[in-house]
């Protein structure tokens, strides 16, 4: 039987990261737009993504969730958290760039944190996916 390559599953990771790193750039130094308190702990939590599924693939490292899954698990309920709030009748207020529920840019009907949603949720099951895999 053959053994279950990780890389092609891991590179797809890593794209949806970086995908997602190139985006909130774009809305940020591109568009202009100021960040939130919530969506910079999601950089936080995205960025580092980016660099350790990219290595993890090229060294078809399925032992990657053990950093990588922490990470966006974590992206996976902060992004959730920020998605509830634009749609709730709260008024969350950040310490940086304004409200946390302020809906600033939509793109399909998406709001920034719904994306970051996406983007999270679908490294996490691409890690869970991973690891079963073993």
């Amino acid at each position: 039987m053959r053994r279950f390559e990780a890389r092609l599953p891991l590179a797809f990771g890593t794209l949806v990261a970086l995908v997602a790193t190139a985006g909130s750039l774009y809305f940020s130094l591109g568009l202009g737009l100021v960040p939130c308190e919530l969506c910079w702990y999601q950089r936080i939590l995205m960025y580092p993504l980016v660099l350790v599924l990219g290595v993890a693939a090229l060294e078809n490292r399925r032992r990657v969730f053990l950093t990588a899954l922490p990470l966006s698990a974590l992206g996976t309920v902060v992004a959730a958290y920020h998605s509830w709030l634009q749609v709730s009748d709260t008024t969350g207020t950040c310490s940086v760039g304004g409200g946390c529920s302020a809906i600033q840019y939509q793109i399909v009907g998406l709001s920034i944190p719904n994306l970051s949603l996406i983007a999270f949720v679908l490294i996490t099951v691409i890690l869970v996916v991973t690891v079963r895999s073993q």
